[in-house]
């Protein structure tokens, strides 16, 4: 924002605008506050607390309380890995040059994108954690292609949900290296297919300066570009998890045990209720377990469309990077995650 807002006062000094005129018209005077701002202020911070306590007394039943601790839930559970992306990202903006991402990045993005995607393998992270990430490379010069096969690899194949999906699973590594090859595939083939049919209009990546800017603190910077983007993304991470939370409380369990007879449609729901479960892929092979009655490639579904495509994910792909890319691309991602899965899971499982 500092960027944006020097810019502007050298344009207004530039074109002498206002700027050693005797004759110019006197600014209107500015509107003051309210006579009785005092009580709105105190109003404006009580009585919001205030209802929200009047109406959740009046619904102590046990489906607002389910909605309450899913909701709560989903949020601490990626609230962590939320703060580590975002300073990540920070740190990537305001300590690492550009050069650095031209040497390690083949220049052709063809190259790249499956380079990128598989960086995914040796870096830790949440999918919370990656779209700030992702927006940062972007912002540092990274092809959106490379960067997009970074933002779906990374939650889906780094060293903690590997070793989490060894763990739930023992004495099953065909599907540890399922999920790793899926994932894989799926971030590579979704990159290509920016390379081929994204459009540069689809994607607003969020106002902010990219890189260090000689004469400015780095630490600053840093600063800044954290609060910026835990702020902005934080916000989206709990309409995310209001949605999941919805879902988990509205849809009735005798529902999910109707679709595990049929391999097709256990296949295509278990991508639905990743997508709507939001769990977090640190913990979501606990959960792809624990679907006992379901087949192994849909559960393999399971673990491969949640890191890439969830609620909460989608929610801060459309505040970062604007909402015709959130709707086409988790769209597009949803429908290739789901092919790699049944693919690869039909050979390996």
């Amino acid at each position: 924002m500092g960027a944006i807002q020097d810019t502007g006062t050298d344009t207004i000094t530039d074109t002498g605008i206002g700027a050693g005129r005797s004759d110019a018209a006197p600014a209107p005077p500015g509107r003051g506050l309210p006579r009785h701002w005092p009580l709105l202020l105190a109003g404006a911070a009580v009585l919001p607390g205030a209802l929200l306590v009047l109406v959740g007394r009046s619904l102590e039943e046990p489906a607002v309380e389910a909605w309450r601790t899913v909701c709560l839930a989903v949020t601490v559970q990626a609230l962590p890995f939320l703060l580590l992306g975002t300073a990540l990202s920070g740190a990537i903006n305001a300590f690492v040059p550009a050069r650095v991402f031209n040497r390690l990045l083949p220049k052709r993005p063809a190259l790249a994108v499956p380079v990128a995607g598989a960086a995914g393998v040796v870096l830790p992270g949440c999918e919370c954690a990656s779209v700030p990430v992702a927006n940062s490379l972007i912002g540092r010069g990274v092809t959106p292609a490379a960067a997009f096969a970074f933002l779906l690899s990374a939650p889906a194949v780094n060293p903690i949900v590997l070793t989490a999906t060894a763990i739930a699973f023992p004495g099953s590594p065909e599907m540890v290296l399922a999920r790793l090859l899926a994932s894989l595939v799926t971030a590579a083939v979704m990159g290509w297919l920016w390379l081929w049919l994204g459009r540069a209009e689809w994607l607003k990546p969020a106002v902010r300066h990219s890189g260090h800017r000689p004469g400015h603190s780095r630490w600053t910077e840093f600063r800044q570009g954290f609060q910026h983007d835990f702020l902005h993304a934080g916000g989206f991470l709990v309409v995310g998890a209001m949605a999941a939370a919805t879902f988990n409380v509205a849809v009735p369990r005798s529902v999910v045990e109707t679709f595990s007879d049929s391999p097709w449609l256990s296949v295509l729901f278990l991508a639905v209720l990743a997508i709507v479960l939001a769990v977090c892929s640190e913990a979501d092979a606990f959960v792809a377990a624990s679907l006992s009655g379901f087949s192994p490639v849909a559960r393999l579904t399971f673990m491969v469309v949640g890191p890439m495509v969830d609620l909460k994910l989608i929610a801060l792909q459309a505040g970062t990077f604007g909402r015709a890319f959130a709707v086409r691309f988790s769209a597009a991602t949803a429908v290739v995650a789901v092919v790699c899965s049944v693919v690869v899971g039909g050979v390996l499982l």
